[in-house]
């Protein structure tokens, strides 16, 4: 069958098989075309899939990265925290541990120097008991001291000499030192800024204060009071004709009573012998007086060696201000050499300055031109100079 030859006719047209093949072929190539498009619109679709499964993919990955450096600042953050803490915590518990063991080593010294308190106070009892134990046969030898006139005397001595060394300095006091009548009192001491001296006698009169004690009838007793009042009277009449001197010693002196009671005694029943002591410028002084007038002169001495001191400070500081008066003079002087040197450096500066300006001026000049110009202008610096 040739490909010319008519097969069909549609309407007034034949169609033949050449025709049918030519068709046939467009109609496969346009069913190719139509697959192909097909095909890259699937691929291109798939293919924008893919890019945005990737875009996708690389946006979890990114927030998944992000999420784990978080949690890993976090953790790291927590874990810093923690190691923070559990170092805060040991040291607080090492500055407790510390002061734990401060106070229980501060209580457990204070409870030893309790103990030893007490101890020192029970073996002070302990002394105390023993002494009231001897204070007994004390007494006895004491009664014993007081009948015997050169033993009483050593006695009142002792005492005094005791109660003086206690309060006042060593210089300030001398034990049977001698007068210038010869006569030599028990004590004497120094008062301060005075040649002045007081007398203390510790040989007061005993024998008819121990016979007062003695039991006896009225008339008796008036006997003894009189041998007390003419005893004592006689005493107080050798301190004041002894120990009196004037300009030497002071117009009063201190009559030493060893015993309380009978110091007592005297306040009690022998008012007018006192009164004619004090008269004569004699002071009866019992132990307990002895001492409160040690402690004034002691503040006496210790004042007057206060104003002492105070003059030699004021020496110093009057040297001081002298001394600060010169450095004040040095220092105007100083002043003033810095003030003219200041002066100078000024003058030197204005002259620095003008030579700057004439420098300037000089650089500017145009040593170009003509000389005529130049005759010009020198006269001109000339007078600008």
């Amino acid at each position: 069958m040739q490909l010319n030859q008519p097969l069909v006719s549609v309407g007034q047209l034949p169609v033949t098989l050449a025709d049918l093949l030519a068709a046939a072929t467009v109609l496969v190539l346009l069913l190719l075309i139509s697959a192909v498009v097909f095909a890259w619109r699937a691929q291109r679709a798939r293919g924008f899939e893919s890019h945005e499964s990737f875009r996708r993919t690389a946006d979890l990955e990114y927030r998944l990265a992000e999420l784990s450096g978080t949690l890993r600042s976090f953790a790291e953050q927590t874990q810093g925290a923690q190691i923070n803490l559990a170092g805060a915590i040991d040291e607080r518990l090492d500055q407790v541990s510390h002061r734990l063991g401060l106070s229980l080593a501060d209580q457990a010294n204070r409870t030893g120097q309790s103990l030893q308190q007490l101890h020192e106070r029970l073996a002070v009892i302990d002394a105390a008991q023993q002494n009231i134990a001897a204070l007994s046969s004390e007494m006895v030898s004491l009664k014993d001291i007081l009948s015997n006139k050169q033993a009483r005397g050593a006695y009142g001595q002792g005492r005094m000499e005791a109660i003086i060394r206690d309060g006042l300095p060593v210089d300030a006091y001398a034990f049977q030192a001698t007068l210038s009548n010869g006569t030599r009192p028990d004590c004497l001491i120094r008062l301060p800024e005075s040649d002045i001296k007081l007398v203390i006698d510790a040989k007061f009169p005993l024998e008819a204060f121990n016979a007062l004690r003695l039991p006896g009838n009225e008339k008796t007793i008036n006997q003894t009071r009189q041998r007390v009042r003419a005893d004592v009277l006689k005493h107080v009449k050798d301190i004041a004709d002894k120990y009196l001197i004037p300009g030497e010693t002071h117009d009063t002196a201190i009559l030493f009573v060893p015993s309380e009671s009978i110091h007592a005694d005297l306040l009690e029943h022998f008012d007018d012998l006192i009164q004619k002591a004090h008269r004569s410028r004699i002071i009866f002084a019992s132990p307990n007086i002895l001492m409160l007038l040690v402690q004034t002169l002691q503040a006496i001495i210790k004042d007057a060696r206060m104003r002492e001191q105070a003059g030699r400070i004021k020496e110093e500081v009057g040297c001081l201000l002298d001394d600060v008066t010169r450095l004040k003079e040095r220092i105007v002087d100083l002043q003033k050499h810095f003030g003219a040197a200041s002066t100078d450096l000024d003058k030197l500066s204005v002259s620095a300055d003008r030579i700057a300006r004439r420098g300037s001026r000089i650089s500017s000049l145009d040593l170009k031109e003509a000389n005529s110009e130049g005759e010009a202008t020198m006269p001109r610096l000339a007078r600008n100079g």
